[in-house]
Formats: C-alpha cells, structure tokens, sequence
C-alpha cells in the first residue's frame, strides 16, 4: 500500500487534482483569517487593490477589537500592542508592524510654538490695514509651508479637566502675561504661581460673567431652550461664552490674532469654544440664520461706520427673530462718557448711528437697562420689504447666496429670509426648543431646500453616528471618562451626527464642514443647536496649536483625493491636536494604509481596526495617539 501511495503522486498531477489542492489551500486560508477575526498584514509595499489582497502587500495590522481591545492589546488574535489614550505625558512607544515611513518630520524651531499659518502676524503685514484686513485670513504659498511638526512649549501639561478649566489653566501652556497687567483693574485674568486665574470678569461685568448674564436673562428667555446658539464678537478670554454653558448655551467665542496676547488660546485652554476670527471685509464664516443671539461686549467695532456694514453681517447671521445685545460703549454713556474719556456728544452721536442702523433693518428694540441694549430681528421680511419703498438703503441683496462665506465679501445690502404667506410665519421654518431641536428634523431639510436631502435620511444618519460611538467608546475606553477630552473636532461633520451623538457628554464639538462638499448642510448644524464653520483642509484652520484633544475624521481623505497632499492636512491636524490627543480617521483601507505611512514619522502611535461592522467592509478606522513631546525635548 505504501508503495501505492508513494508511485500515485510520482505521477503526474491531474487538472482535477490541482483545481482540488487549490480550492483546499485557499478554504483554508479564508478559514483562518475569519478565525482571527480580520487580515493581518505581513511586511512588504504599499496598499493593494482589494481587501483581501492587503493580507499579503499591505505593512499594516488590521484587526477587530473586542469591548476593550486597544486598552487590552488589540484582540482578535491582533500582535500589536496596546495604543495608550490615557493622558500622562509620556506615552510610550509601540513596535508596530508597518510600511517605512515616506519621511521622518523634524520639529519646527522655537519661534513657530503658537504658528497659525493663515493669521501668520510676519505675512500679515504685507496686506492693507484698512478696515482691518490684514488681520484676515491669509494663508501660505505651497512655497512658505511649514513642513515640520509644531512644538508644544517647554513644561507643557495637560489642561485642567472640564469644569475645572473654566477657573484655572497652566501658565507654561500659554506663557504669556500682557493680559494679566493690561485687563488686572477688569478681573478678566491674573497669574497665580505656575497657573492662570479665571475670575470670570470682563470690562462691562465687574461682578462677574454669571451675574451679568443673569441680567440679560431678565430681559430675553435665556432659560426656555429657545435660545441655544450664541456668538461672542471680540471675545476677550470668552468669559461669557463659559458662564453660558451652564445654561445650556453654546457660544462661538471669536476674537483677531494678537489684539490682545492670546486671547483666544486662552479660550480654547479653558475648555471653552474659541476661533480667531475679525469682522474686516469678509464675511464671517458661517451660514445665514446659524445662531440665536449676538453678543458684544465693548468689543470695538464700529458697528455705525461703512454703512452699517458690521451689523448688516450680524443681521445675516442671526436667525429670524434673533437678538442683538451690545454692552459698553456707547451703551448708557451718560453715565460712563468721563470714565470713557470721550466727549458725550460724540457717544450720543455713535449711539443714534448705531440705533439708526438698528431700524433700518427692521430690528426692534427691546430694552437699554443699565449697561446693556437688547434688539431683535423680525421674524421675516414682509414689512422690511415694504418698507424699502420709503427707507432705500440698505437695500436687500439680490443673486447672492446669503449662505455663501468662505472668502466671500460683505455687501451693504440685506441678505433676504426666506418667503412666507403670513406675517406670523417663522421665515425658514420655526425652531423647536433645545433639547427637542437636536432630534428634530431641522427646517432645511424638512422645507426641501437642501438637495437630495430626505427627513428618513436625515433619521437613519442620526441613528447611524449613535452607533459609531458606540463603537468608538468601545474600542477607546478613555472616550467613555468624563475628563478625558474637552474640546473634539469633526473634520467632515455632514449633519453634525457625530456631534449630536456625544451632547450628553462634557464636551464639545467644533463641527466644520470642507467647503468642497456639500456645504449646505452647515446651516442644518446650526438648526440643530450645535455649532461649526466651514474650512478648506487644504489650508491651516484659524485657531491656535494643542487646540483639540480629539480629532475627528470621516472620509476627510477621500474628499480631498488630489486635491492636495495628505501630508498637508496631516501637519495641520498634528498642529491642532494637544500632545497625548486622539485621532480618529475613518476612510477607505487603502488610504488608511498610505496615511498610516507618513503618520508613522510624525511621532504618532496608531493602530488600523476594523469597522464596526465587521472585518468585511472596506471602510476602516485608523486610531492615533500623538506622543508627548516638547521643546529641547531629547526624545526629539
């Protein structure tokens, strides 16, 4: 028998015999890979072609954590050892198997800590100061981009957990101290030992930012949920916007780069929504009818000059029947004219300017009490458009989209509501209040305007991003923890569905929406009590670096195929992000494998997992944690 067996495979192989080998070979492989719960990858070039062909060229290891995977070492049978999410300034390093990296990214010399490239203060003086302009947006050539890592200060430490950061930060995070001599009489900061003091004080709330919003209360509903979106203009160290949190009021604080040292990264160290922004010759960048209330608290800017301008722009933005509020100068300057230093004829004159802007478009005035004014926008245009044939100017704008506001510039004119049948009708539809407003089906999508765009869509996309936390709390336990991350960026936010997921949670989320896509649903954002802005991720976002201690990233990669270089994008979210921060890219395979390439020297531990439903969608998540390190630091 043995020598039956041994002479019946000296002979040669039928075709049938080797189509049965084959077959056996690879029901065998598959069985093992579907054991082991995704394809593990084996050294070698870049990404393949298909999912199943990344076992054998793809340098990467894909797997699918069990509930507490990546805290425990991956799962699933996954080699890779743990990526550590929790903060402690110095993780460790992990041996990951991996591509070559396409290059190693060198740190950014000492000057560059607290770059922005678009707000950049050396290239903004090449640019008029007229109006302020040079304070605007303008961003680097391909030839003057920073190709480093942007270094965090000397000492840096992890902010305060949320509500201690409302209070207290650390002075080696933003070592600066102009505010603390020029705003000590105003109580809005001072140094105390290695830390920061947060008062909570302002030039026109000396007693404090809860009890001057506890005035404002007594004249608006700040406490019913019909006001939820609030904007701060010159923000200072965005007390205001912190205090109303409290409140279940979400404010986007804003402020220019350097009008006072860092007043905004002061924000954004508190735990509280910030962006470096300035009210110049473009329009803000945020869609019509985004936030409930404007704020501005001697902010300084000359609301009654270049034809109202400043406050035609505060019009566009603030929703049908919105409120204005303006404290400071010149606000009850019978009173205040002398600590001022400016004549009472010249306040009363800038405040008939500024009350004669007011009416022109259509804006009621509710109350002047004291330091603080309130006015209100009408619920829709009916009587304003009436009212053209006797008040000409502003007139309403016409072929524009009063949506539109990247790089877009303000025009004297009135962006126009949408239509209505009735002077009680909400123009754009009415909001419901904050918490209902979330859930509920915003208006823009309810009303048709936004294209392809169905009320079931927008239901199962909210029920959808509900199960991606799931899943992202599942395989990053720290995301669960109430003082692990503060302040999270969505890069891609489409409905602000990632966001409304997590608004039980103390944290928030900057939704920004690339303005290559599909832009329109920013406004859907804003109806849904949540906050963003649109961004081009080709350029730097304003803000400052270690803004964010979570990254958020859905088919950013995707979106901008050959549009710019991935690199380019990865700098600016290693810019953003805080040492020991968590990102979070959620794309197709193949680009995971090519970003996991250039991230791996950019001193980022990260792990490639599978997607929530399994190892067989293409789709999967790569998760980052950036490594802490410093100036002169040796591990550099």
């Amino acid at each position: 028998m043995a020598k039956l067996h041994l002479s019946s495979f000296s002979r040669r192989p039928t075709l049938h015999q080797l189509a049965a080998v084959a077959l056996l070979c690879a029901l065998s492989y598959f069985a093992g890979v579907w054991h082991h719960g995704g394809l593990t990858a084996a050294p070698g070039g870049g990404a393949a072609s298909s999912s199943v062909s990344i076992a054998t060229t793809a340098s990467v290891s894909c797997v699918s954590p069990s509930p507490t995977a990546l805290k425990r070492g991956g799962g699933g049978g996954g080699s890779s050892p743990p990526l550590d999410f929790a903060a402690h300034h110095a993780a460790e390093g992990m041996e990951l198997e991996s591509a070559p990296a396409q290059r190693v990214y060198e740190a950014c010399p000492a000057k560059y800590s607290e770059y922005t490239p678009c707000e950049d203060v050396e290239r903004s003086l090449r640019f008029p100061r007229d109006r302020l302009m040079y304070r605007e947006r303008h961003c680097p050539s391909e030839g003057e981009r920073l190709r480093c890592l942007v270094p965090a200060p000397k000492g840096y430490r992890n902010p305060f957990p949320w509500p201690a950061s409302r209070d207290v930060a650390w002075f080696s995070n933003v070592p600066h101290k102009e505010l603390t001599v020029e705003k000590a009489v105003q109580n809005w900061i001072r140094v105390d030992g290695d830390k920061f003091r947060f008062p909570g004080g302002g030039t026109m709330f000396p007693h404090g930012a809860s009890a001057y919003i506890d005035d404002i209360g007594k004249l608006i509903p700040l406490h019913d949920g019909s006001i939820r979106t609030a904007i701060d203009t010159g923000c200072g160290v965005a007390s205001w916007g912190a205090y109303l949190l409290s409140r279940n009021i979400l404010a986007m604080s804003f402020a220019p780069r350097d009008s006072h040292e860092a007043q905004v990264q002061f924000a954004l160290e508190r735990g509280v929504p910030a962006m470096i922004g300035v009210l110049a010759s473009n329009r803000l960048t945020y869609p019509a009818r985004a936030f409930d209330m404007a704020h501005c608290s001697r902010c300084l800017i000359p609301w009654q000059l270049y034809d109202g301008l400043y406050l035609i722009e505060v019009d566009r933005i603030l929703r049908p029947g919105g409120y204005w509020i303006l404290s400071g100068p010149p606000i009850n300057w019978k009173k205040h004219s002398k600590g001022w230093q400016r004549t009472r004829e010249d306040l009363n004159a800038e405040q008939q300017a500024i009350e004669a802007v007011a009416k022109s478009l259509c804006w009621k005035k509710i109350k002047e009490v004291g330091d603080i004014a309130i006015w209100q926008k009408p619920t829709n245009h009916m009587h304003c458009k009436a009212s053209r044939k006797v008040i000409k100017s502003p007139p309403f704008c016409s072929n524009k989209n009063p949506d539109a506001a990247w790089y877009e510039k303000m025009d004297a004119c009135i962006s126009p509501l949408p239509e209505v049948s009735d002077i009680k009708e909400v123009a754009g539809g009415e909001l419901m209040k904050w918490p209902q407003r979330l859930t509920a089906v915003p208006p823009r999508i309810a009303s048709g305007s936004i294209e392809g765009v169905t009320d079931e869509m927008f239901k199962e996309d909210t029920k959808l991003w509900k199960k991606r936390v799931a899943h992202y709390k599942s395989v990053i336990t720290q995301f669960g923890q109430k003082d692990r991350y503060r302040n999270l960026l969505d890069m891609n936010a489409h409905f602000g569905g990632f966001a409304a997921a997590l608004v039980g949670d103390p944290m928030w989320v900057m939704n920004m929406v690339p303005t290559i896509g599909n832009s329109t649903t920013l406004g859907v954002i804003f109806e849904r009590g949540l906050i963003g802005n649109y961004q081009d991720w080709c350029e730097g976002m304003s803000t400052y670096p270690r803004t964010y201690d979570l990254i958020h990233a859905d088919s950013v990669f995707t979106l901008y195929k050959n549009r710019c270089e991935m690199d380019t994008i990865l700098l600016e979210m290693d810019r953003i992000l805080r040492p020991e921060g968590t990102v979070i890219i959620r794309d197709d395979v193949d680009l995971l494998v090519k970003i996991k390439s250039i991230t791996d020297g950019m001193r980022w531990n990260s792990q490639i997992v599978d997607h929530e439903d399994g190892p067989l969608v293409r789709e999967k998540l790569l998760l980052v944690v950036k490594t802490y390190w410093t100036l002169g630091d040796e591990k550099q």
